[in-house]
């Protein structure tokens, strides 16, 4: 499996770029405190990814959970059935049709993909990014030393329960997978044991923690 597979579930984790109308220090402070009153979050998220050109190329469904810190599953039922889950320090990506399971270092994830800046407060990992408000979007985009898979995050919450509404990754093949999200809790309990992974046997077991 190619890394880039592994880090697009996320970003799922392009060449569109926005003139934003508050790009500073202000703009990441203003993320990070909606965020930190967002303990958790579940919901079902609905998925189009569309190429450069507008042109869509497929559909999604499945389920995401968040929790503070750095604690994520998400489960992409259609087209593919694949999982990731991330119980703080160790992350894992399960492929079921290719029967592969890829673990990762959560913290170098964020090298990767903004994505995880969701579930985390630490300043050295928001230093690699810069954010800008447009609107009620905020736009992530890492820092030129970032060897990022992502060329932009955008990221809207939910006016209703400050959950997330909808969330795009602009990839930097050009894609851009616009994930909407529904039926969602904000801040309710979540069992620890979703964060949890046991690898099934028979898979194959690819260990990236000591890849640079």
């Amino acid at each position: 499996m190619k890394k880039f597979k592994q880090i697009a579930l996320l970003t799922v984790l392009s060449n569109l770029f926005i003139q934003p109308v508050w790009a500073d220090e202000a703009a990441m402070q203003s993320l990070k405190g909606r965020l930190a009153e967002l303990t958790s979050f579940q919901g079902k998220f609905e998925q189009i990814v569309k190429d450069q050109d507008g042109n869509e190329l497929q559909t999604g469904e499945g389920a995401i959970t968040l929790a503070q810190p750095l604690k994520i599953r998400w489960q992409q039922e259609m087209p593919d059935d694949t999982l990731f889950v991330s119980s703080g320090a160790t992350t894992y990506y399960y492929d079921t049709f290719a029967e592969q399971v890829t673990i990762l270092d959560t913290t170098k994830l964020i090298d990767t993909t903004p994505f995880v800046l969701l579930t985390t407060q630490e300043d050295s990992q928001w230093l690699k990014y810069n954010v800008a408000l447009n609107g009620q979007e905020y736009l992530i985009t890492p820092k030129n030393k970032v060897d990022s898979q992502v060329e932009q995050l955008t990221l809207r919450f939910d006016d209703k329960n400050d959950g997330l509404a909808l969330l795009k990754v602009n990839d930097i093949s050009g894609q851009v997978s616009t994930f909407s999200f529904k039926e969602s809790k904000v801040n309710a309990p979540v069992k620890e044991s979703l964060f949890e992974f046991t690898i099934p046997q028979g898979v194959v077991v690819d260990d990236q923690r000591g890849s640079d």
